[in-house]
């Protein structure tokens, strides 16, 4: 058996039993970029090195899913310097965000893999992992830190996975007055800020709950059925940033240079899509809500960048200009 494919069906049999919600065909065949009689038999290949699978039942019924049980993994599997590097690199990265909790977490599972490898030598291989994280930074970018406390988001992460309703008292940005709510948790969602996703009786729609003003907290004993039709990805995936309001087609013109070939390999949205005029210039598209925090991301591309839609995009961006140009003058 060549190397390539030995590697290729030690990285399947990790995958099969790293991932709890096991691998269907579909996903192995996207993984390893395969057809699927050849994803089919490189699962019948780790059930014979290393195991029987276990039948995973996902609910749909449409897809089969497996995973692999066995202990027969564990000695041959290594994590190298630079796989450590890369997670106390993450946890670097997510230490400049203020994220304390989830830094914390992130070192415990640092030093808890750091005692399941067998390094050739402890001084050895904490010279190599020091020396390619001192190839690597992470820049600070300015914002916002007001992140809560991690008991509060270990509260939430409870509620959410026991699917049970939560009381707190929260503190309003516009009136400055505290009230109560009972909510509906669905999910927590990171940017800047850290937020709640949740519904409540007088907001049956999703919306959400800035973690810094939650002040005091409690469970409620009220349980429900979590709703199927719900998704947090696509939940976010609505908005421009963490601003949610219905969403709208954007066009965006950059001038054919530097701008235009930045703004090709820049995500300003996952739907966007891309197209190229004879001149060079660059049209992207996407479909979001969030206009204000568009605006003020697109102000720090300039005259490099036209709004062509929607008009009130357009409009808000040119009224930013002129404030700012004001400021500056003064």
């Amino acid at each position: 058996m060549r190397q390539e494919r030995l590697t290729e069906l030690l990285h399947l049999a990790i995958l099969l039993q790293g991932r709890r919600r096991g691998m269907s065909i579909g996903d192995i065949c996207e993984e390893f970029a395969v057809g699927r009689r050849t994803a089919e038999r490189m699962r019948d290949t780790v059930e014979a090195a290393f195991g029987a699978l276990e039948r995973v039942e996902r609910g749909d019924g449409r897809r089969r899913y497996w995973r692999l049980e066995s202990r027969a993994l564990a000695p041959l599997v290594r994590i190298t310097d630079q796989e450590m590097a890369q997670l106390k690199w993450a946890a670097d990265a997510v230490r400049h965000t203020a994220f304390h909790h989830q830094v914390a977490m992130l070192e415990i599972v640092i030093a808890k893999l750091a005692a399941l490898s067998r390094p050739r030598s402890d001084d050895e291989s904490e010279a190599e992992i020091e020396a390619l994280m001192g190839a690597e930074g992470v820049a600070m970018r300015p914002g916002p830190r007001d992140f809560p406390h991690g008991d509060l988001l270990v509260f939430l992460r409870e509620a959410i996975s026991a699917h049970e309703r939560v009381s707190f008292e929260y503190l309003s940005r516009f009136s400055g007055k505290i009230s109560r709510q009972k909510v509906t948790p669905l999910g927590l969602l990171y940017g800047n800020r850290a937020f709640l996703v949740a519904r409540s009786r007088w907001a049956p729609q999703p919306r959400l709950w800035r973690l810094a003003n939650i002040r005091e907290y409690y469970n409620t004993g009220d349980f429900f059925d979590p709703d199927p039709d719900f998704d947090l990805r696509a939940f976010a995936a609505r908005s421009f940033g963490t601003f949610q309001e219905e969403p709208v087609e954007v066009v965006l013109r950059f001038a054919p240079g530097p701008a235009a070939d930045d703004a090709a390999d820049f995500l300003f949205h996952p739907s966007q899509r891309h197209s190229r005029d004879e001149d060079g210039t660059l049209r992207v598209s996407f479909r979001a809500g969030g206009i204000q925090e568009m605006c003020w991301h697109l102000a720090t591309w300039g005259e490099a960048v036209v709004v062509e839609q929607p008009p009130r995009l357009r409009r808000r961006l040119a009224a930013l200009g002129k404030t700012l140009a004001t400021h500056h003058r003064g």
